[in-house]
């Protein structure tokens, strides 16, 4: 069995290939069932979660991603995220891979919204803000500038050296790129707003958005968490990567429990939009917002690109 490292896993995951391959994957669709989720106390910290995610192509292969969510890991200076993903023959049973787990998330996070931006973001849209500074937000912005024409980007972060840090980054990369302080400024001048964080309470509040502006949410996927506010739902064109976003997302939870949403104003999952099954942004002026809980089926198809990667040498 290969064991591949975060740069080994990386390699073959470049943003255009990334995004087509997601995009095939939600065409065409594979066996995903729902995840196990389970609460892990820490009588010392806060605690954390742990995912087991599997999915599977019948006759191509198997894969099952464990991850472990700690937020208070921030203050001990650790990623809040840590993830292995196994990779098996879907035939045989027999385990091929062992990738970085850590790599295929963040990369395949970053990959679907930016699909998901392909359908519903203005075409001229060039401000992105990005919410978070961590391993999915650092590679928001390549990933959005393989959809859109992206060239200024703000950051914002609730502590201001990770967006000084990653600003820093990305203009190494090529962008006009700044940390934003002042976050309602940063969101009404934004064409994206892209929220990677663990928060628990809304960041984000409709009052701030702009008529055009494509909002993205993909840091909260647990009942817990939450990026937005409910009137960013009340005022939104609504469409979500999975169906299960709805009982597992706290900020679809939170806008329904106010009144701001409820399940029949969903305009379509992000595989519905592939297979042209619903519509995409309608008109210049609309916001749209995107609620992504993560779905194996993205981590798979990375997985597949790794190993077809692999296979190829």
């Amino acid at each position: 069995m290969l064991h591949l490292d975060a740069t080994a896993t990386a390699a073959p995951l470049g943003w255009p290939a990334l995004i087509d391959a997601l995009r095939l994957a939600f065409a065409e669709g594979c066996e995903v069932p729902l995840r196990h989720t389970h609460r892990v106390d820490d009588p010392d910290g806060r605690g954390g979660t742990v995912l087991l995610m599997p999915a599977w192509r019948p006759g191509r292969y198997l894969g099952i991603k464990t991850v472990t969510i700690f937020p208070g890991n921030t203050d001990r200076g650790l990623p809040g995220l840590h993830s292995l993903y196994t990779l098996f023959d879907a035939r045989t049973g027999e385990p091929l891979a062992q990738l970085d787990g850590n790599e295929i998330t963040s990369r395949r996070t970053a990959a679907a919204s930016a699909l998901a931006a392909s359908f519903l973001a203005r075409g001229d849209a060039s401000r992105l803000l990005v919410l978070g500074s961590g391993r999915v937000a650092q590679h928001l912005a390549p990933a959005m500038r393989t959809v859109r024409p992206v060239t200024q980007v703000q950051v914002w972060n609730h502590r201001p050296e990770g967006a000084l840090a990653l600003a820093r980054q990305w203009r190494a990369e090529g962008f006009d790129a700044q940390a934003a302080t002042d976050l309602r400024s940063a969101v009404e001048q934004a064409d994206i707003v892209s929220c990677a964080t663990l928060a628990e309470a809304p960041l984000v509040r409709g009052e701030w958005l702009r008529e055009g502006t494509h909002l993205d949410l993909i840091g909260s996927f647990t009942p817990r968490m939450r990026e937005s506010d409910a009137l960013c739902f009340a005022r939104s064109r609504v469409f979500v990567d999975t169906e299960e976003a709805l009982a597992k997302s706290g900020d679809m939870l939170g806008a329904a429990a106010e009144g701001a949403f409820e399940p029949s104003k969903l305009q379509g999952t992000l595989a519905q939009l592939c297979r042209g099954e619903r519509p995409g942004r309608g008109g210049e002026s609309e916001i749209t917002l995107f609620k992504a809980v993560g779905n194996a089926l993205e981590d798979l198809a990375a997985a597949e690109l790794v190993a077809g990667a692999m296979l190829a040498r």
